[in-house]
């Protein structure tokens, strides 16, 4: 799905640690946010990411729950999110986020469209993830499976590759 330049895909996703960060079981995962977030950075319709100032989103609270890490950016669009997402280091950390994170029944991915140029807030993406949690996917937050587009068309299915099995 492409957009007009007057809009860009924002995502959220957050995951529930099962270890303290700095614990043995995180190592992979802490010692790839580097390498990961660089490959992001230089993905093609990559546009911006929600970061501290240690380089990534690790110490930004989200829901005021210590053991949520939140990871937000904006995109081009959905196709330019899905070809980082489903490739390279990305796709191997997907792979494992079992390792790391709970497994939890509610939504904690989120995507919305922004006008150009807006960096959403850690506010607005849980104002996000709490809408689609109660109303399902909408125009206001919805899914990689049920998509809208900028425009307010009908909503867009997108297949997630087999292997990965995400979540909706």
């Amino acid at each position: 799905m492409t957009t007009s330049a007057a809009y860009e895909l924002a995502q959220v996703n957050i995951g529930r640690l099962k270890f303290p960060l700095d614990s043995p079981e995180l190592k992979d995962f802490v010692d790839a946010l580097d390498p990961v977030n660089a490959d992001a950075d230089a993905a093609d319709g990559f546009v911006w990411r929600l970061q501290s100032d240690d380089g990534d989103a690790t110490d930004i609270q989200v829901f005021g729950d210590k053991w949520l890490i939140i990871n937000m950016s904006v995109w081009r669009d959905a196709d330019a999110l899905t070809a980082y997402m489903y490739q390279g280091r990305h796709r191997e950390m997907l792979a494992r986020r079992r390792e790391w994170f709970e497994r939890v029944a509610e939504a904690m991915v989120a995507m919305w469209w922004v006008p150009a140029g807006h960096r959403p807030t850690v506010a607005e993406a849980e104002s996000r993830l709490l809408h689609l949690r109660t109303n399902g996917p909408t125009p206001y937050a919805f899914t990689l499976r049920t998509s809208f587009p900028a425009e307010g068309a009908p909503p867009v299915a997108f297949e997630v590759p087999d292997d990965l099995g995400c979540p909706a």
